[in-house]
């Protein structure tokens, strides 16, 4: 009798939830079939990604028809202009197919760290990205569900016009939940590279101990200083949303051994790692000091770093998959 009864209340919470069609671009295959796996109620649907002689895109959905009433998502990563137009081209069609909901999730935005005005002539790409995404046609249950993972800078949330509805996410629980795993877990000590950072992310992770660096110009030069808190004797995560050159990370690494730390990781949400600068921090490569980077933690929200790093030592990948696939029941 326990056993029907637990699987009558097991069959009342699937009905409560959404049955997915999950659509994604070519470069996240591996991150959809993960959220995928994540939940019997998510369906991996097809594209077709072809494109004509000329190189514009030759797109077709295939069996359109069937997701007629149904809530349906894409996977999108905007990793270059190049792929930009072919995803915006199927996330304008989906959610007219008379679909039940759409929901667009886009886990880095590209265009984030370009977010002001310093100057006139300035151009805020970021301003530019909300305001094409907030075009994208409503569907019949409304305005599009866009996820994001660890926005950039948090005004652009405002940025979204009504046609969206913006659900700004972050990667911190994975971190946390890795950190209580290693075995020095009670030594942890969690350190920001600036004060932007600690604004965005000390509230998550209050339960530890901090220290915060801070940039400050000699000359020409950004140099790197302790601004607060203690990392002698321990091991010590630099917490930042996301890493281009990785300069900075191995500057504020630099410091941080200087004042006694035991050792250094990072987490950062998005690695972007332009022109494979990820190399800067494997073994052989690593320019912070001779005891390098113990852990460097990222997540899937950029493919194109994810399959190009492997498992090379110091990386790990923690997937957003499962955050995805809660994401899309919301």
């Amino acid at each position: 009798m326990e056993n029907n009864n637990n699987m009558g209340e097991l069959k009342a919470q699937n009905q409560n939830k959404k049955q997915v069609r999950l659509f994604y671009c070519m470069e996240c295959e591996e991150l959809a079939a993960k959220v995928a796996a994540q939940s019997q109620l998510i369906t991996l649907q097809s594209i077709n990604w072809r494109n004509f002689d000329d190189g514009f895109p030759n797109l077709f959905i295939n069996n359109a028809h069937d997701i007629r009433g149904q809530h349906v998502a894409f996977l999108a990563s905007f990793s270059s202009p190049s792929v930009i137009f072919e995803q915006l081209s199927v996330i304008y069609n989906l959610p007219r197919l008379f679909v039940a909901s759409f929901t667009l999730v886009l886990p880095f935005f590209p265009t984030g760290s370009f977010e002001r005005m310093e100057e006139e002539g300035d151009v805020a790409t970021a301003f530019t990205m909300a305001r094409i995404l907030s075009n994208i046609p409503i569907s019949r249950g409304g305005p599009t569900s866009l996820v994001i993972y660890d926005i950039h800078a948090l005004q652009e949330r405002f940025y979204f016009g009504d046609h969206v509805l913006p659900l700004f996410e972050t990667g911190i629980p994975l971190l946390k939940q890795r950190l209580h795993q290693l075995p020095d877990a009670e030594k942890i000590v969690v350190a920001f590279p600036d004060d932007g950072a600690w604004k965005r992310f000390h509230k998550l992770l209050d339960h530890f101990p901090m220290v915060i660096c801070t940039k400050v110009r000699e000359g020409d030069k950004r140099i790197v200083r302790l601004k607060e808190g203690n990392p002698a004797g321990c091991h010590v995560v630099i917490v930042d949303d996301l890493v281009q050159s990785g300069g900075t990370l191995i500057e504020c690494q630099k410091v941080l051994v200087a004042h006694g730390a035991a050792k250094v990781s990072a987490y950062v949400t998005h690695g972007v790692f332009p022109k494979r600068s990820w190399e800067r921090f494997t073994p052989k490569n690593d320019e912070g000091s001779e005891k390098g980077f113990a852990f460097f933690w990222i997540t899937d929200s950029c493919p194109h770093t994810v399959k190009a790093i492997g498992n090379r030592a110091p990386f790990e990948v923690l997937s957003l998959a499962g955050s995805i696939a809660d994401a899309l029941q919301i």
